[in-house]
């Protein structure tokens, strides 16, 4: 392979399928190639599962093509059902369009958007999927799809083999989503389409359509769906999703959230998630004995790439002053409370549960019995604990959970 963009694709572990990889090579030898990725707008972040697709944008602009960022205005309105059990939750367009608006900050963010030559291109689908004409779309687009061949799509096949109700809605979603990438050859000239490799299916429709419509030649690339070595799916933990949205997700906790990576992980997700030569993270890899090391160049890295390198200068510090010094981070995630609520005292319990910082009273009792809270690192053992306001130094208190789990607690 010696086209820089798919040879670096390959490299970094991108590429999974292609539908005519030769051609493709050809194509992008002589051309600057515009390519799609869509994302359904279902919440006001991404998360960290969709990171590698962004990542692949990244890499386009770095070999000279230009993204199109497809932000799912219109099929967010229907749900997509690969790799679902169950039916989305129905949003309205008011939420999704909040959602759009604040989606595209973590674009602005990890892209470039100074060269006018590879600047990303933002379109909505929502633009050409609400107006069209059911009769004429069935006749024009419909009649190019056969219920044989959908049926065997994984979306469509796991759900019905597992007696799990499909609805017609969702049923159509394959034909939308070939519809875009129809709509967006023609008016952006745009001839490839990326996504995970679950979107295979939705994206040979796309490809078969603009050659039954347009008698033209256009690419699907999938990469592949990221497992962890635990075998858990990436984008999610025990407490929740890694959003991107630095305000849903704090700078410290998503550095956290790489320096605590499975050693097993580290190597591949230097590939997936830093810009680190490839050739570079073998040497590193090859010499550097000490795992931990490597985390926290994996950790400043991310990090750096989402939120700027001051903020990972940032957390890093803070994670140092935490676990290291024993002392209190700056960057911690923070948790405000008012003076007002202190001033009789506050139940540590009530607080915990609150705040969030456990799930509920019952599992705060069972983390002080196993001795796994600490306030400003003394260990605590009463569960009936009732926080004074002379607790609060200099207004704040850090509370740990466990090792790894830190928060400040300030009084406004």
């Amino acid at each position: 392979m010696e086209n820089k963009f798919l040879k670096e694709m390959s490299s970094r572990g991108y590429l999974n399928q292609c539908t005519d990889l030769n051609k493709l090579e050809e194509i992008c030898n002589k051309e600057s190639l515009q390519g799609y990725i869509g994302f359904d707008c279902t919440a006001k972040s991404l998360h960290v599962g969709s990171l590698l697709q962004i990542m692949i944008l990244k890499l386009m602009q770095k070999h000279g093509h230009r993204p199109i960022i497809l932000l799912g205005g219109g099929t967010t309105l229907i749900g997509d059902p690969s790799g679902k059990d169950t039916t989305r939750k129905i949003l309205e367009k008011r939420e999704i369009n909040k959602n759009i608006k604040s989606i595209k900050k973590v674009f602005n963010k990890i892209l470039d958007n100074a060269n006018k030559k590879t600047k990303p291109i933002y379109v909505d689908n929502a633009k050409w999927l609400t107006k069209l004409n059911l009769i004429k779309f069935l006749r024009e687009i419909g009649v190019n799809f056969t219920i044989n061949k959908m049926l065997t799509f994984d979306s469509v096949k796991l759900r019905l083999e597992r007696e799990q109700s499909l609805s017609y809605m969702e049923f159509n979603y394959m034909l939308l989503q070939a519809f875009d990438f129809y709509q967006l050859f023609k008016t952006h000239k745009c001839k490839l389409q990326i996504g995970g490799s679950d979107q295979w299916g939705n994206i040979i429709n796309g490809v078969e359509l603009i050659r039954r419509k347009l008698k033209k030649e256009s690419f699907g690339i999938t990469s592949p769906l990221i497992t962890l070595a635990s075998g858990a799916k990436m984008g999610k933990t025990e407490k929740g999703a890694i959003w991107l949205n630095k305000d849903l997700f704090s700078p410290y906790e998503y550095w956290q959230f790489w320096r605590n990576t499975d050693d097993r992980d580290v190597r591949r997700f230097l590939n997936y998630f830093t810009d680190i030569k490839t050739e570079e993270i073998e040497n590193i890899c090859g010499k550097e004995k000490n795992i931990n090391k490597l985390k926290i160049l994996l950790a400043n890295n991310a990090t750096r790439i989402l939120h700027g390198k001051k903020a990972s200068l940032k957390a890093e510090l803070s994670a140092k002053a935490t676990f290291e010094g024993g002392g209190v981070g700056s960057d911690l995630p923070e948790i405000k409370i008012k003076h007002s609520d202190i001033i009789s005292g506050i139940n540590l319990l009530d607080l915990l549960s609150s705040s969030n910082i456990t799930s509920s009273k019952s599992e705060a009792r069972r983390t002080i019995a196993n001795k796994g809270l600490k306030i400003n690192n003394i260990v605590i053992s009463d569960d009936k604990k009732i926080l004074q306001p002379k607790d609060f130094r200099d207004k704040s208190i850090k509370i740990s959970i466990g090792k790894k789990k830190h928060f400040l607690i300030k009084v406004t």
